[in-house]
């Protein structure tokens, strides 16, 4: 499927994103890891999080989809898994891989964790290792580092482990938390920089009891998970096209409805307010996770510098954010992105080759994007751009040419059903 977008006179409207997939994809896991019967309200019920959520099925927990994105999840404990009848697809879904890895590794059974080509292709050493530290059975099929996963569950307690990660990783992390529920004692967590913390914010709130002192994490195991009613707020990466959207497209004035504030989580707003962006965040509530509105206006963005310990805070809206800086004055540099080329796809590559081809200067040295601004504001269009099969780059991309000189055509665009189905919908819904 291909997109055709042409330029667009202002943006006016609000706008109701998709739920977060982040929270999405742990509260499958964790009411699944709890005892009793809770319900999901607003889940994403795009691709990825229905891999964790057919995987939960195979195991044997009773899970529903009813209407208006609303899930009833029967919890069997933190011990009441059953092995699948076959291998556990995950798709393209690195987060469902990495932290289901961490939940086997204490069960009693073994299981195969597959995903699709582009899944196949990433690391996963960076979960093996810890693992087998604790003790886990776990290893390539291949012998390499790549999915698929062999998890030989042994019943027996895993070993307590202080771990110092080598990179800022929520995934990595949380893969360690949850096999540490499963551990004969505390297991601790540090890392070089502060990453999202939604698996220590969904644990605690299902009882868990965890411990947080600046960069590390311990979590006490064999506390059993108490089913809870949850209500996800809005995606805040699916948000920042919205963001970067109302700031480039001139006399643009938008509302974003109920989008996650979590602390880890915002700093695309951070960035995007030193680069003189007009974005007002209006609080609403804070229950396991804060939410509110955001509100847009069009701005003369200035360039900036985005330093590594900021990446592990807006990793997934790298992409949306060199837009920004295309549209900037100056130059923007975005430092540390090698993890972006472990993502859906080599995110660098397909940045630099698409703002490219709209006439955008972007340099790559060593792991740092340079981006210079247009200064005449106005994107070249084309017919050439590339989604490189990833969700973001394809989103990113049309926005780009909301401010280009005529029509762009955005080729293989059906991965974005992975986070945001309705995506064109909003957008020409608020285009003029």
């Amino acid at each position: 499927m291909d997109w055709n977008i042409t330029p667009a006179k202002t943006l006016s409207g609000e706008i109701i994103v998709p739920p977060d997939k982040s929270i999405s994809h742990r509260a499958i896991m964790f009411g699944s890891l709890a005892k009793g019967g809770m319900a999901v309200n607003n889940f994403l019920s795009g691709e990825d999080c229905l891999r964790t959520l057919n995987a939960f099925k195979e195991m044997g927990i009773e899970i529903t989809m009813e209407e208006n994105n609303k899930v009833i999840i029967h919890g069997k404990g933190l011990r009441g898994l059953k092995k699948p009848a076959g291998e556990l697809y995950m798709g393209n879904s690195g987060t469902s891989m990495r932290l289901i890895s961490g939940i086997l590794a204490g069960q009693e059974f073994t299981t195969i964790l597959t995903g699709d080509e582009s899944l196949s292709k990433r690391p996963m050493a960076r979960v093996i290792k810890p693992l087998k530290l604790m003790g886990a059975q776990i290893e390539a099929v291949d012998g390499g580092d790549h999915a698929p996963l062999r998890v030989t569950g042994r019943g027996t307690k895993l070993s307590a482990i202080e771990y110092n990660m080598p990179m800022a990783s929520a995934q990595v992390k949380s893969c360690v938390l949850l096999a540490g529920m499963y551990a004969d004692g505390e297991t601790s967590i540090v890392e070089p920089f502060k990453s999202r913390d939604h698996t220590e914010r969904l644990l605690s709130y299902f009882g868990a009891e965890m411990r947080v002192d600046g960069l590390r994490v311990t979590i006490v195991p064999d506390k059993e998970l108490r089913a809870k009613d949850i209500t996800i707020p809005g995606d805040i990466s699916s948000a920042a096209f919205f963001i970067v959207a109302g700031l480039i497209v001139e006399g643009a004035h938008i509302i974003l409805k109920n989008v996650g504030l979590n602390g880890t989580r915002v700093g695309i707003i951070n960035v995007l307010k030193r680069m003189h962006a007009d974005i007002n965040v209006l609080p609403a509530s804070i229950e396991f996770e804060p939410y509110g509105n955001i509100e847009i206006r069009f701005s003369e963005l200035k360039g900036t510098t985005v330093e590594r310990e900021e990446i592990p805070l807006l990793i997934d809206e790298v992409p949306i954010l060199l837009v920004a800086g295309s549209m900037a004055e100056g130059e923007t540099l975005i430092k540390g992105t090698g993890e972006l080329k472990v993502k859906e796809t080599d995110r660098v590559k397909s940045m630099m080759y698409n703002l490219r081809e709209m006439g955008v200067s972007i340099r790559e040295e060593g792991d740092t994007l340079i981006v210079t601004g247009k200064k005449n504001r106005i994107l070249n269009n084309s017919s050439k751009l590339e989604s490189f099969g990833d969700h973001r780059t394809a989103m990113s991309m049309a926005i780009s040419a909301l401010v280009s000189k005529g029509e762009c055509v955005i080729h293989d665009t059906a991965c974005v059903d992975t986070s945001y189905p309705n995506f064109l919908t909003d957008l020409s819904r608020i285009k003029s």
